[in-house]
């Protein structure tokens, strides 16, 4: 029997299952770092300040734009299977170790070199989701893939309440080299090369054989790749019809990673320092993530239904008010639905900032749209731990945190809302949406007239 009939175009599903939870990992890797940071403040020996432990912290994100773009030219060398994998032993191996760091400088440097492989997969989980996502779905279920950061924060919030007091942060770190153990052996086993991959090859039998088993429309991504290959490179950001929107969305990308890296860095210690114990900090970080995945799965369905436009600017509004809110003394049923909403507006909102640039641009520079903004973002992804540590090292009061961060959320809102209608009537595949990447399109398009 042909692989045609023996498989459905759902078993693509296994691909997006394999790539989520090689981004749960990706999420608990860096988000335990923010769980630890009372432990490792109170470290006997080091005496490390709210300002060394933010530079370390932002050391993880340095490596991971350096391996984001690494990984973006080896892959078209070596392709997105084995730079997943690649990856994923990378980060696990370098947490262990990171575990085992003598002192400061060691647990910097293994933060940059764990960083490398979290930035490398990234780019490969998005693309190989879009590819293999189910038909006129990929908005829901790029969000979902991406959803898999908060789960792992969650499990990172959990596994402190449980292990952090009586253990140290130690153990904590150990644990990000699990997916050794439960992702790697998946990924061998299951885990398809990109069907766009080996169209650029020229191996085009595997690539039949890869898109009849997955269900993946393959005259539609030879078509994708040709207008990719025949479209304009990245001088067309900047020509006089798109430049006011590259740099808006360049910007909002700065503002919603700085708050993404910024609150999940802090939260517990800001919380500490308003005079929660432990527990109850850790518990603050639980619940952003948890607002962050309820709340990026419901804000995608918003955005199929009314744009990404009005969803993404409300994101970032909701994420000011409700930082503003946790600034101020107020009841603790606020307290945690104000946190739980603010997971929206930082997580979420990125999500949709990614999916807003997806929609704006079209196919021969969308990849490259992308690639831009994602750039501009992890630079504010560094700024956010070494914004967050030095305003805690000022000694200005915990209130000056929710502050600041509130200021990025809201220039957040006013940049999206400042992106100019859209002047062109592109053919924009149904279902891209939020879709991160040029990716491949779906058979049936919608006229593109409204920003």
């Amino acid at each position: 029997m042909s692989e045609k009939t023996s498989a459905s175009p759902q078993s693509g599903l296994v691909v997006v299952a394999l790539c989520f939870l090689t981004i749960v990992f990706d999420g608990y890797d860096l988000i335990v770092y923010g769980s630890v940071v009372p432990s490792l403040l109170a470290e006997p020996g080091w005496g490390m300040g709210p300002a060394a432990v933010g530079a370390i912290g932002s050391y993880a994100l340095a490596g991971m734009l350096v391996g984001a773009l690494g990984a973006g030219v080896v892959t078209d060398i070596v392709g997105r299977r084995r730079i997943m994998l690649i990856g994923i032993t990378w980060f696990s191996v370098m947490m262990l170790a990171c575990s085992l760091a003598p002192g400061p400088g060691a647990l910097g440097l293994l933060r940059f070199l764990a960083g490398l492989g979290l930035g490398g997969v990234i780019p490969s989980a998005i693309a190989l989701t879009v590819e293999y996502a189910p038909r006129g779905r990929r908005q829901f279920h790029n969000a979902l893939m991406f959803a898999g950061y908060s789960v792992g924060g969650v499990g990172a919030a959990v596994l402190a309440l449980l292990l952090l007091a009586d253990h140290g942060w130690r153990p904590l770190l150990a644990i990000g080299a699990a997916p050794l153990l439960v992702v790697l052996p998946l990924a061998w086993r299951f885990l398809p090369e990109s069907v766009g991959y080996l169209l650029t090859k020229g191996r085009d039998d595997e690539a039949r054989a890869l898109a009849e088993r997955y269900g993946v429309d393959l005259p539609a991504l030879r078509e994708e790749r040709t207008a990719v290959a025949d479209g304009a490179g990245p001088r067309a950001l900047f020509r006089r019809d798109s430049v006011a929107a590259t740099l808006l969305f360049g910007a909002a990308g700065f503002c919603g990673l700085l708050l993404v890296y910024g609150l999940n860095t802090w939260l517990p210690q800001i919380m500490r320092q308003a005079g929660y114990p432990l527990g109850s900090a850790l518990t603050f970080l639980l619940v952003l993530n948890v607002g962050a995945i309820v709340g990026a799965l419901a804000a995608s369905l918003l955005a199929d239904r009314f744009g990404p436009k009005p969803v993404t600017v409300t994101a970032f509004l909701l994420a000011t008010a409700c930082l503003i809110v946790l600034s101020q003394r107020v009841g603790t049923g606020l307290l945690f639905v104000a946190v739980a909403v603010a997971g929206l507006g930082s997580v979420g909102t990125q999500i949709l900032v990614n999916g807003y640039v997806a929609a704006h641009y079209p196919a021969p520079i969308r990849a490259t749209a992308l690639g831009w903004v994602l750039g501009v973002g992890r630079a504010g992804a560094i700024v956010g731990p070494l914004f967050g540590g030095w305003v805690l090292a000022s000694g200005i009061g915990f209130q000056w945190n929710f502050y600041g961060f509130a200021v990025p959320a809201l220039a957040g809102a006013l940049l999206i809302g400042l992106v100019p209608v859209a002047r062109r009537s592109a053919a924009i595949p149904v279902g891209t949406a939020a879709d991160p990447t040029d990716g491949t399109h779906a058979t049936t398009t919608k006229e593109e007239t409204t920003a």
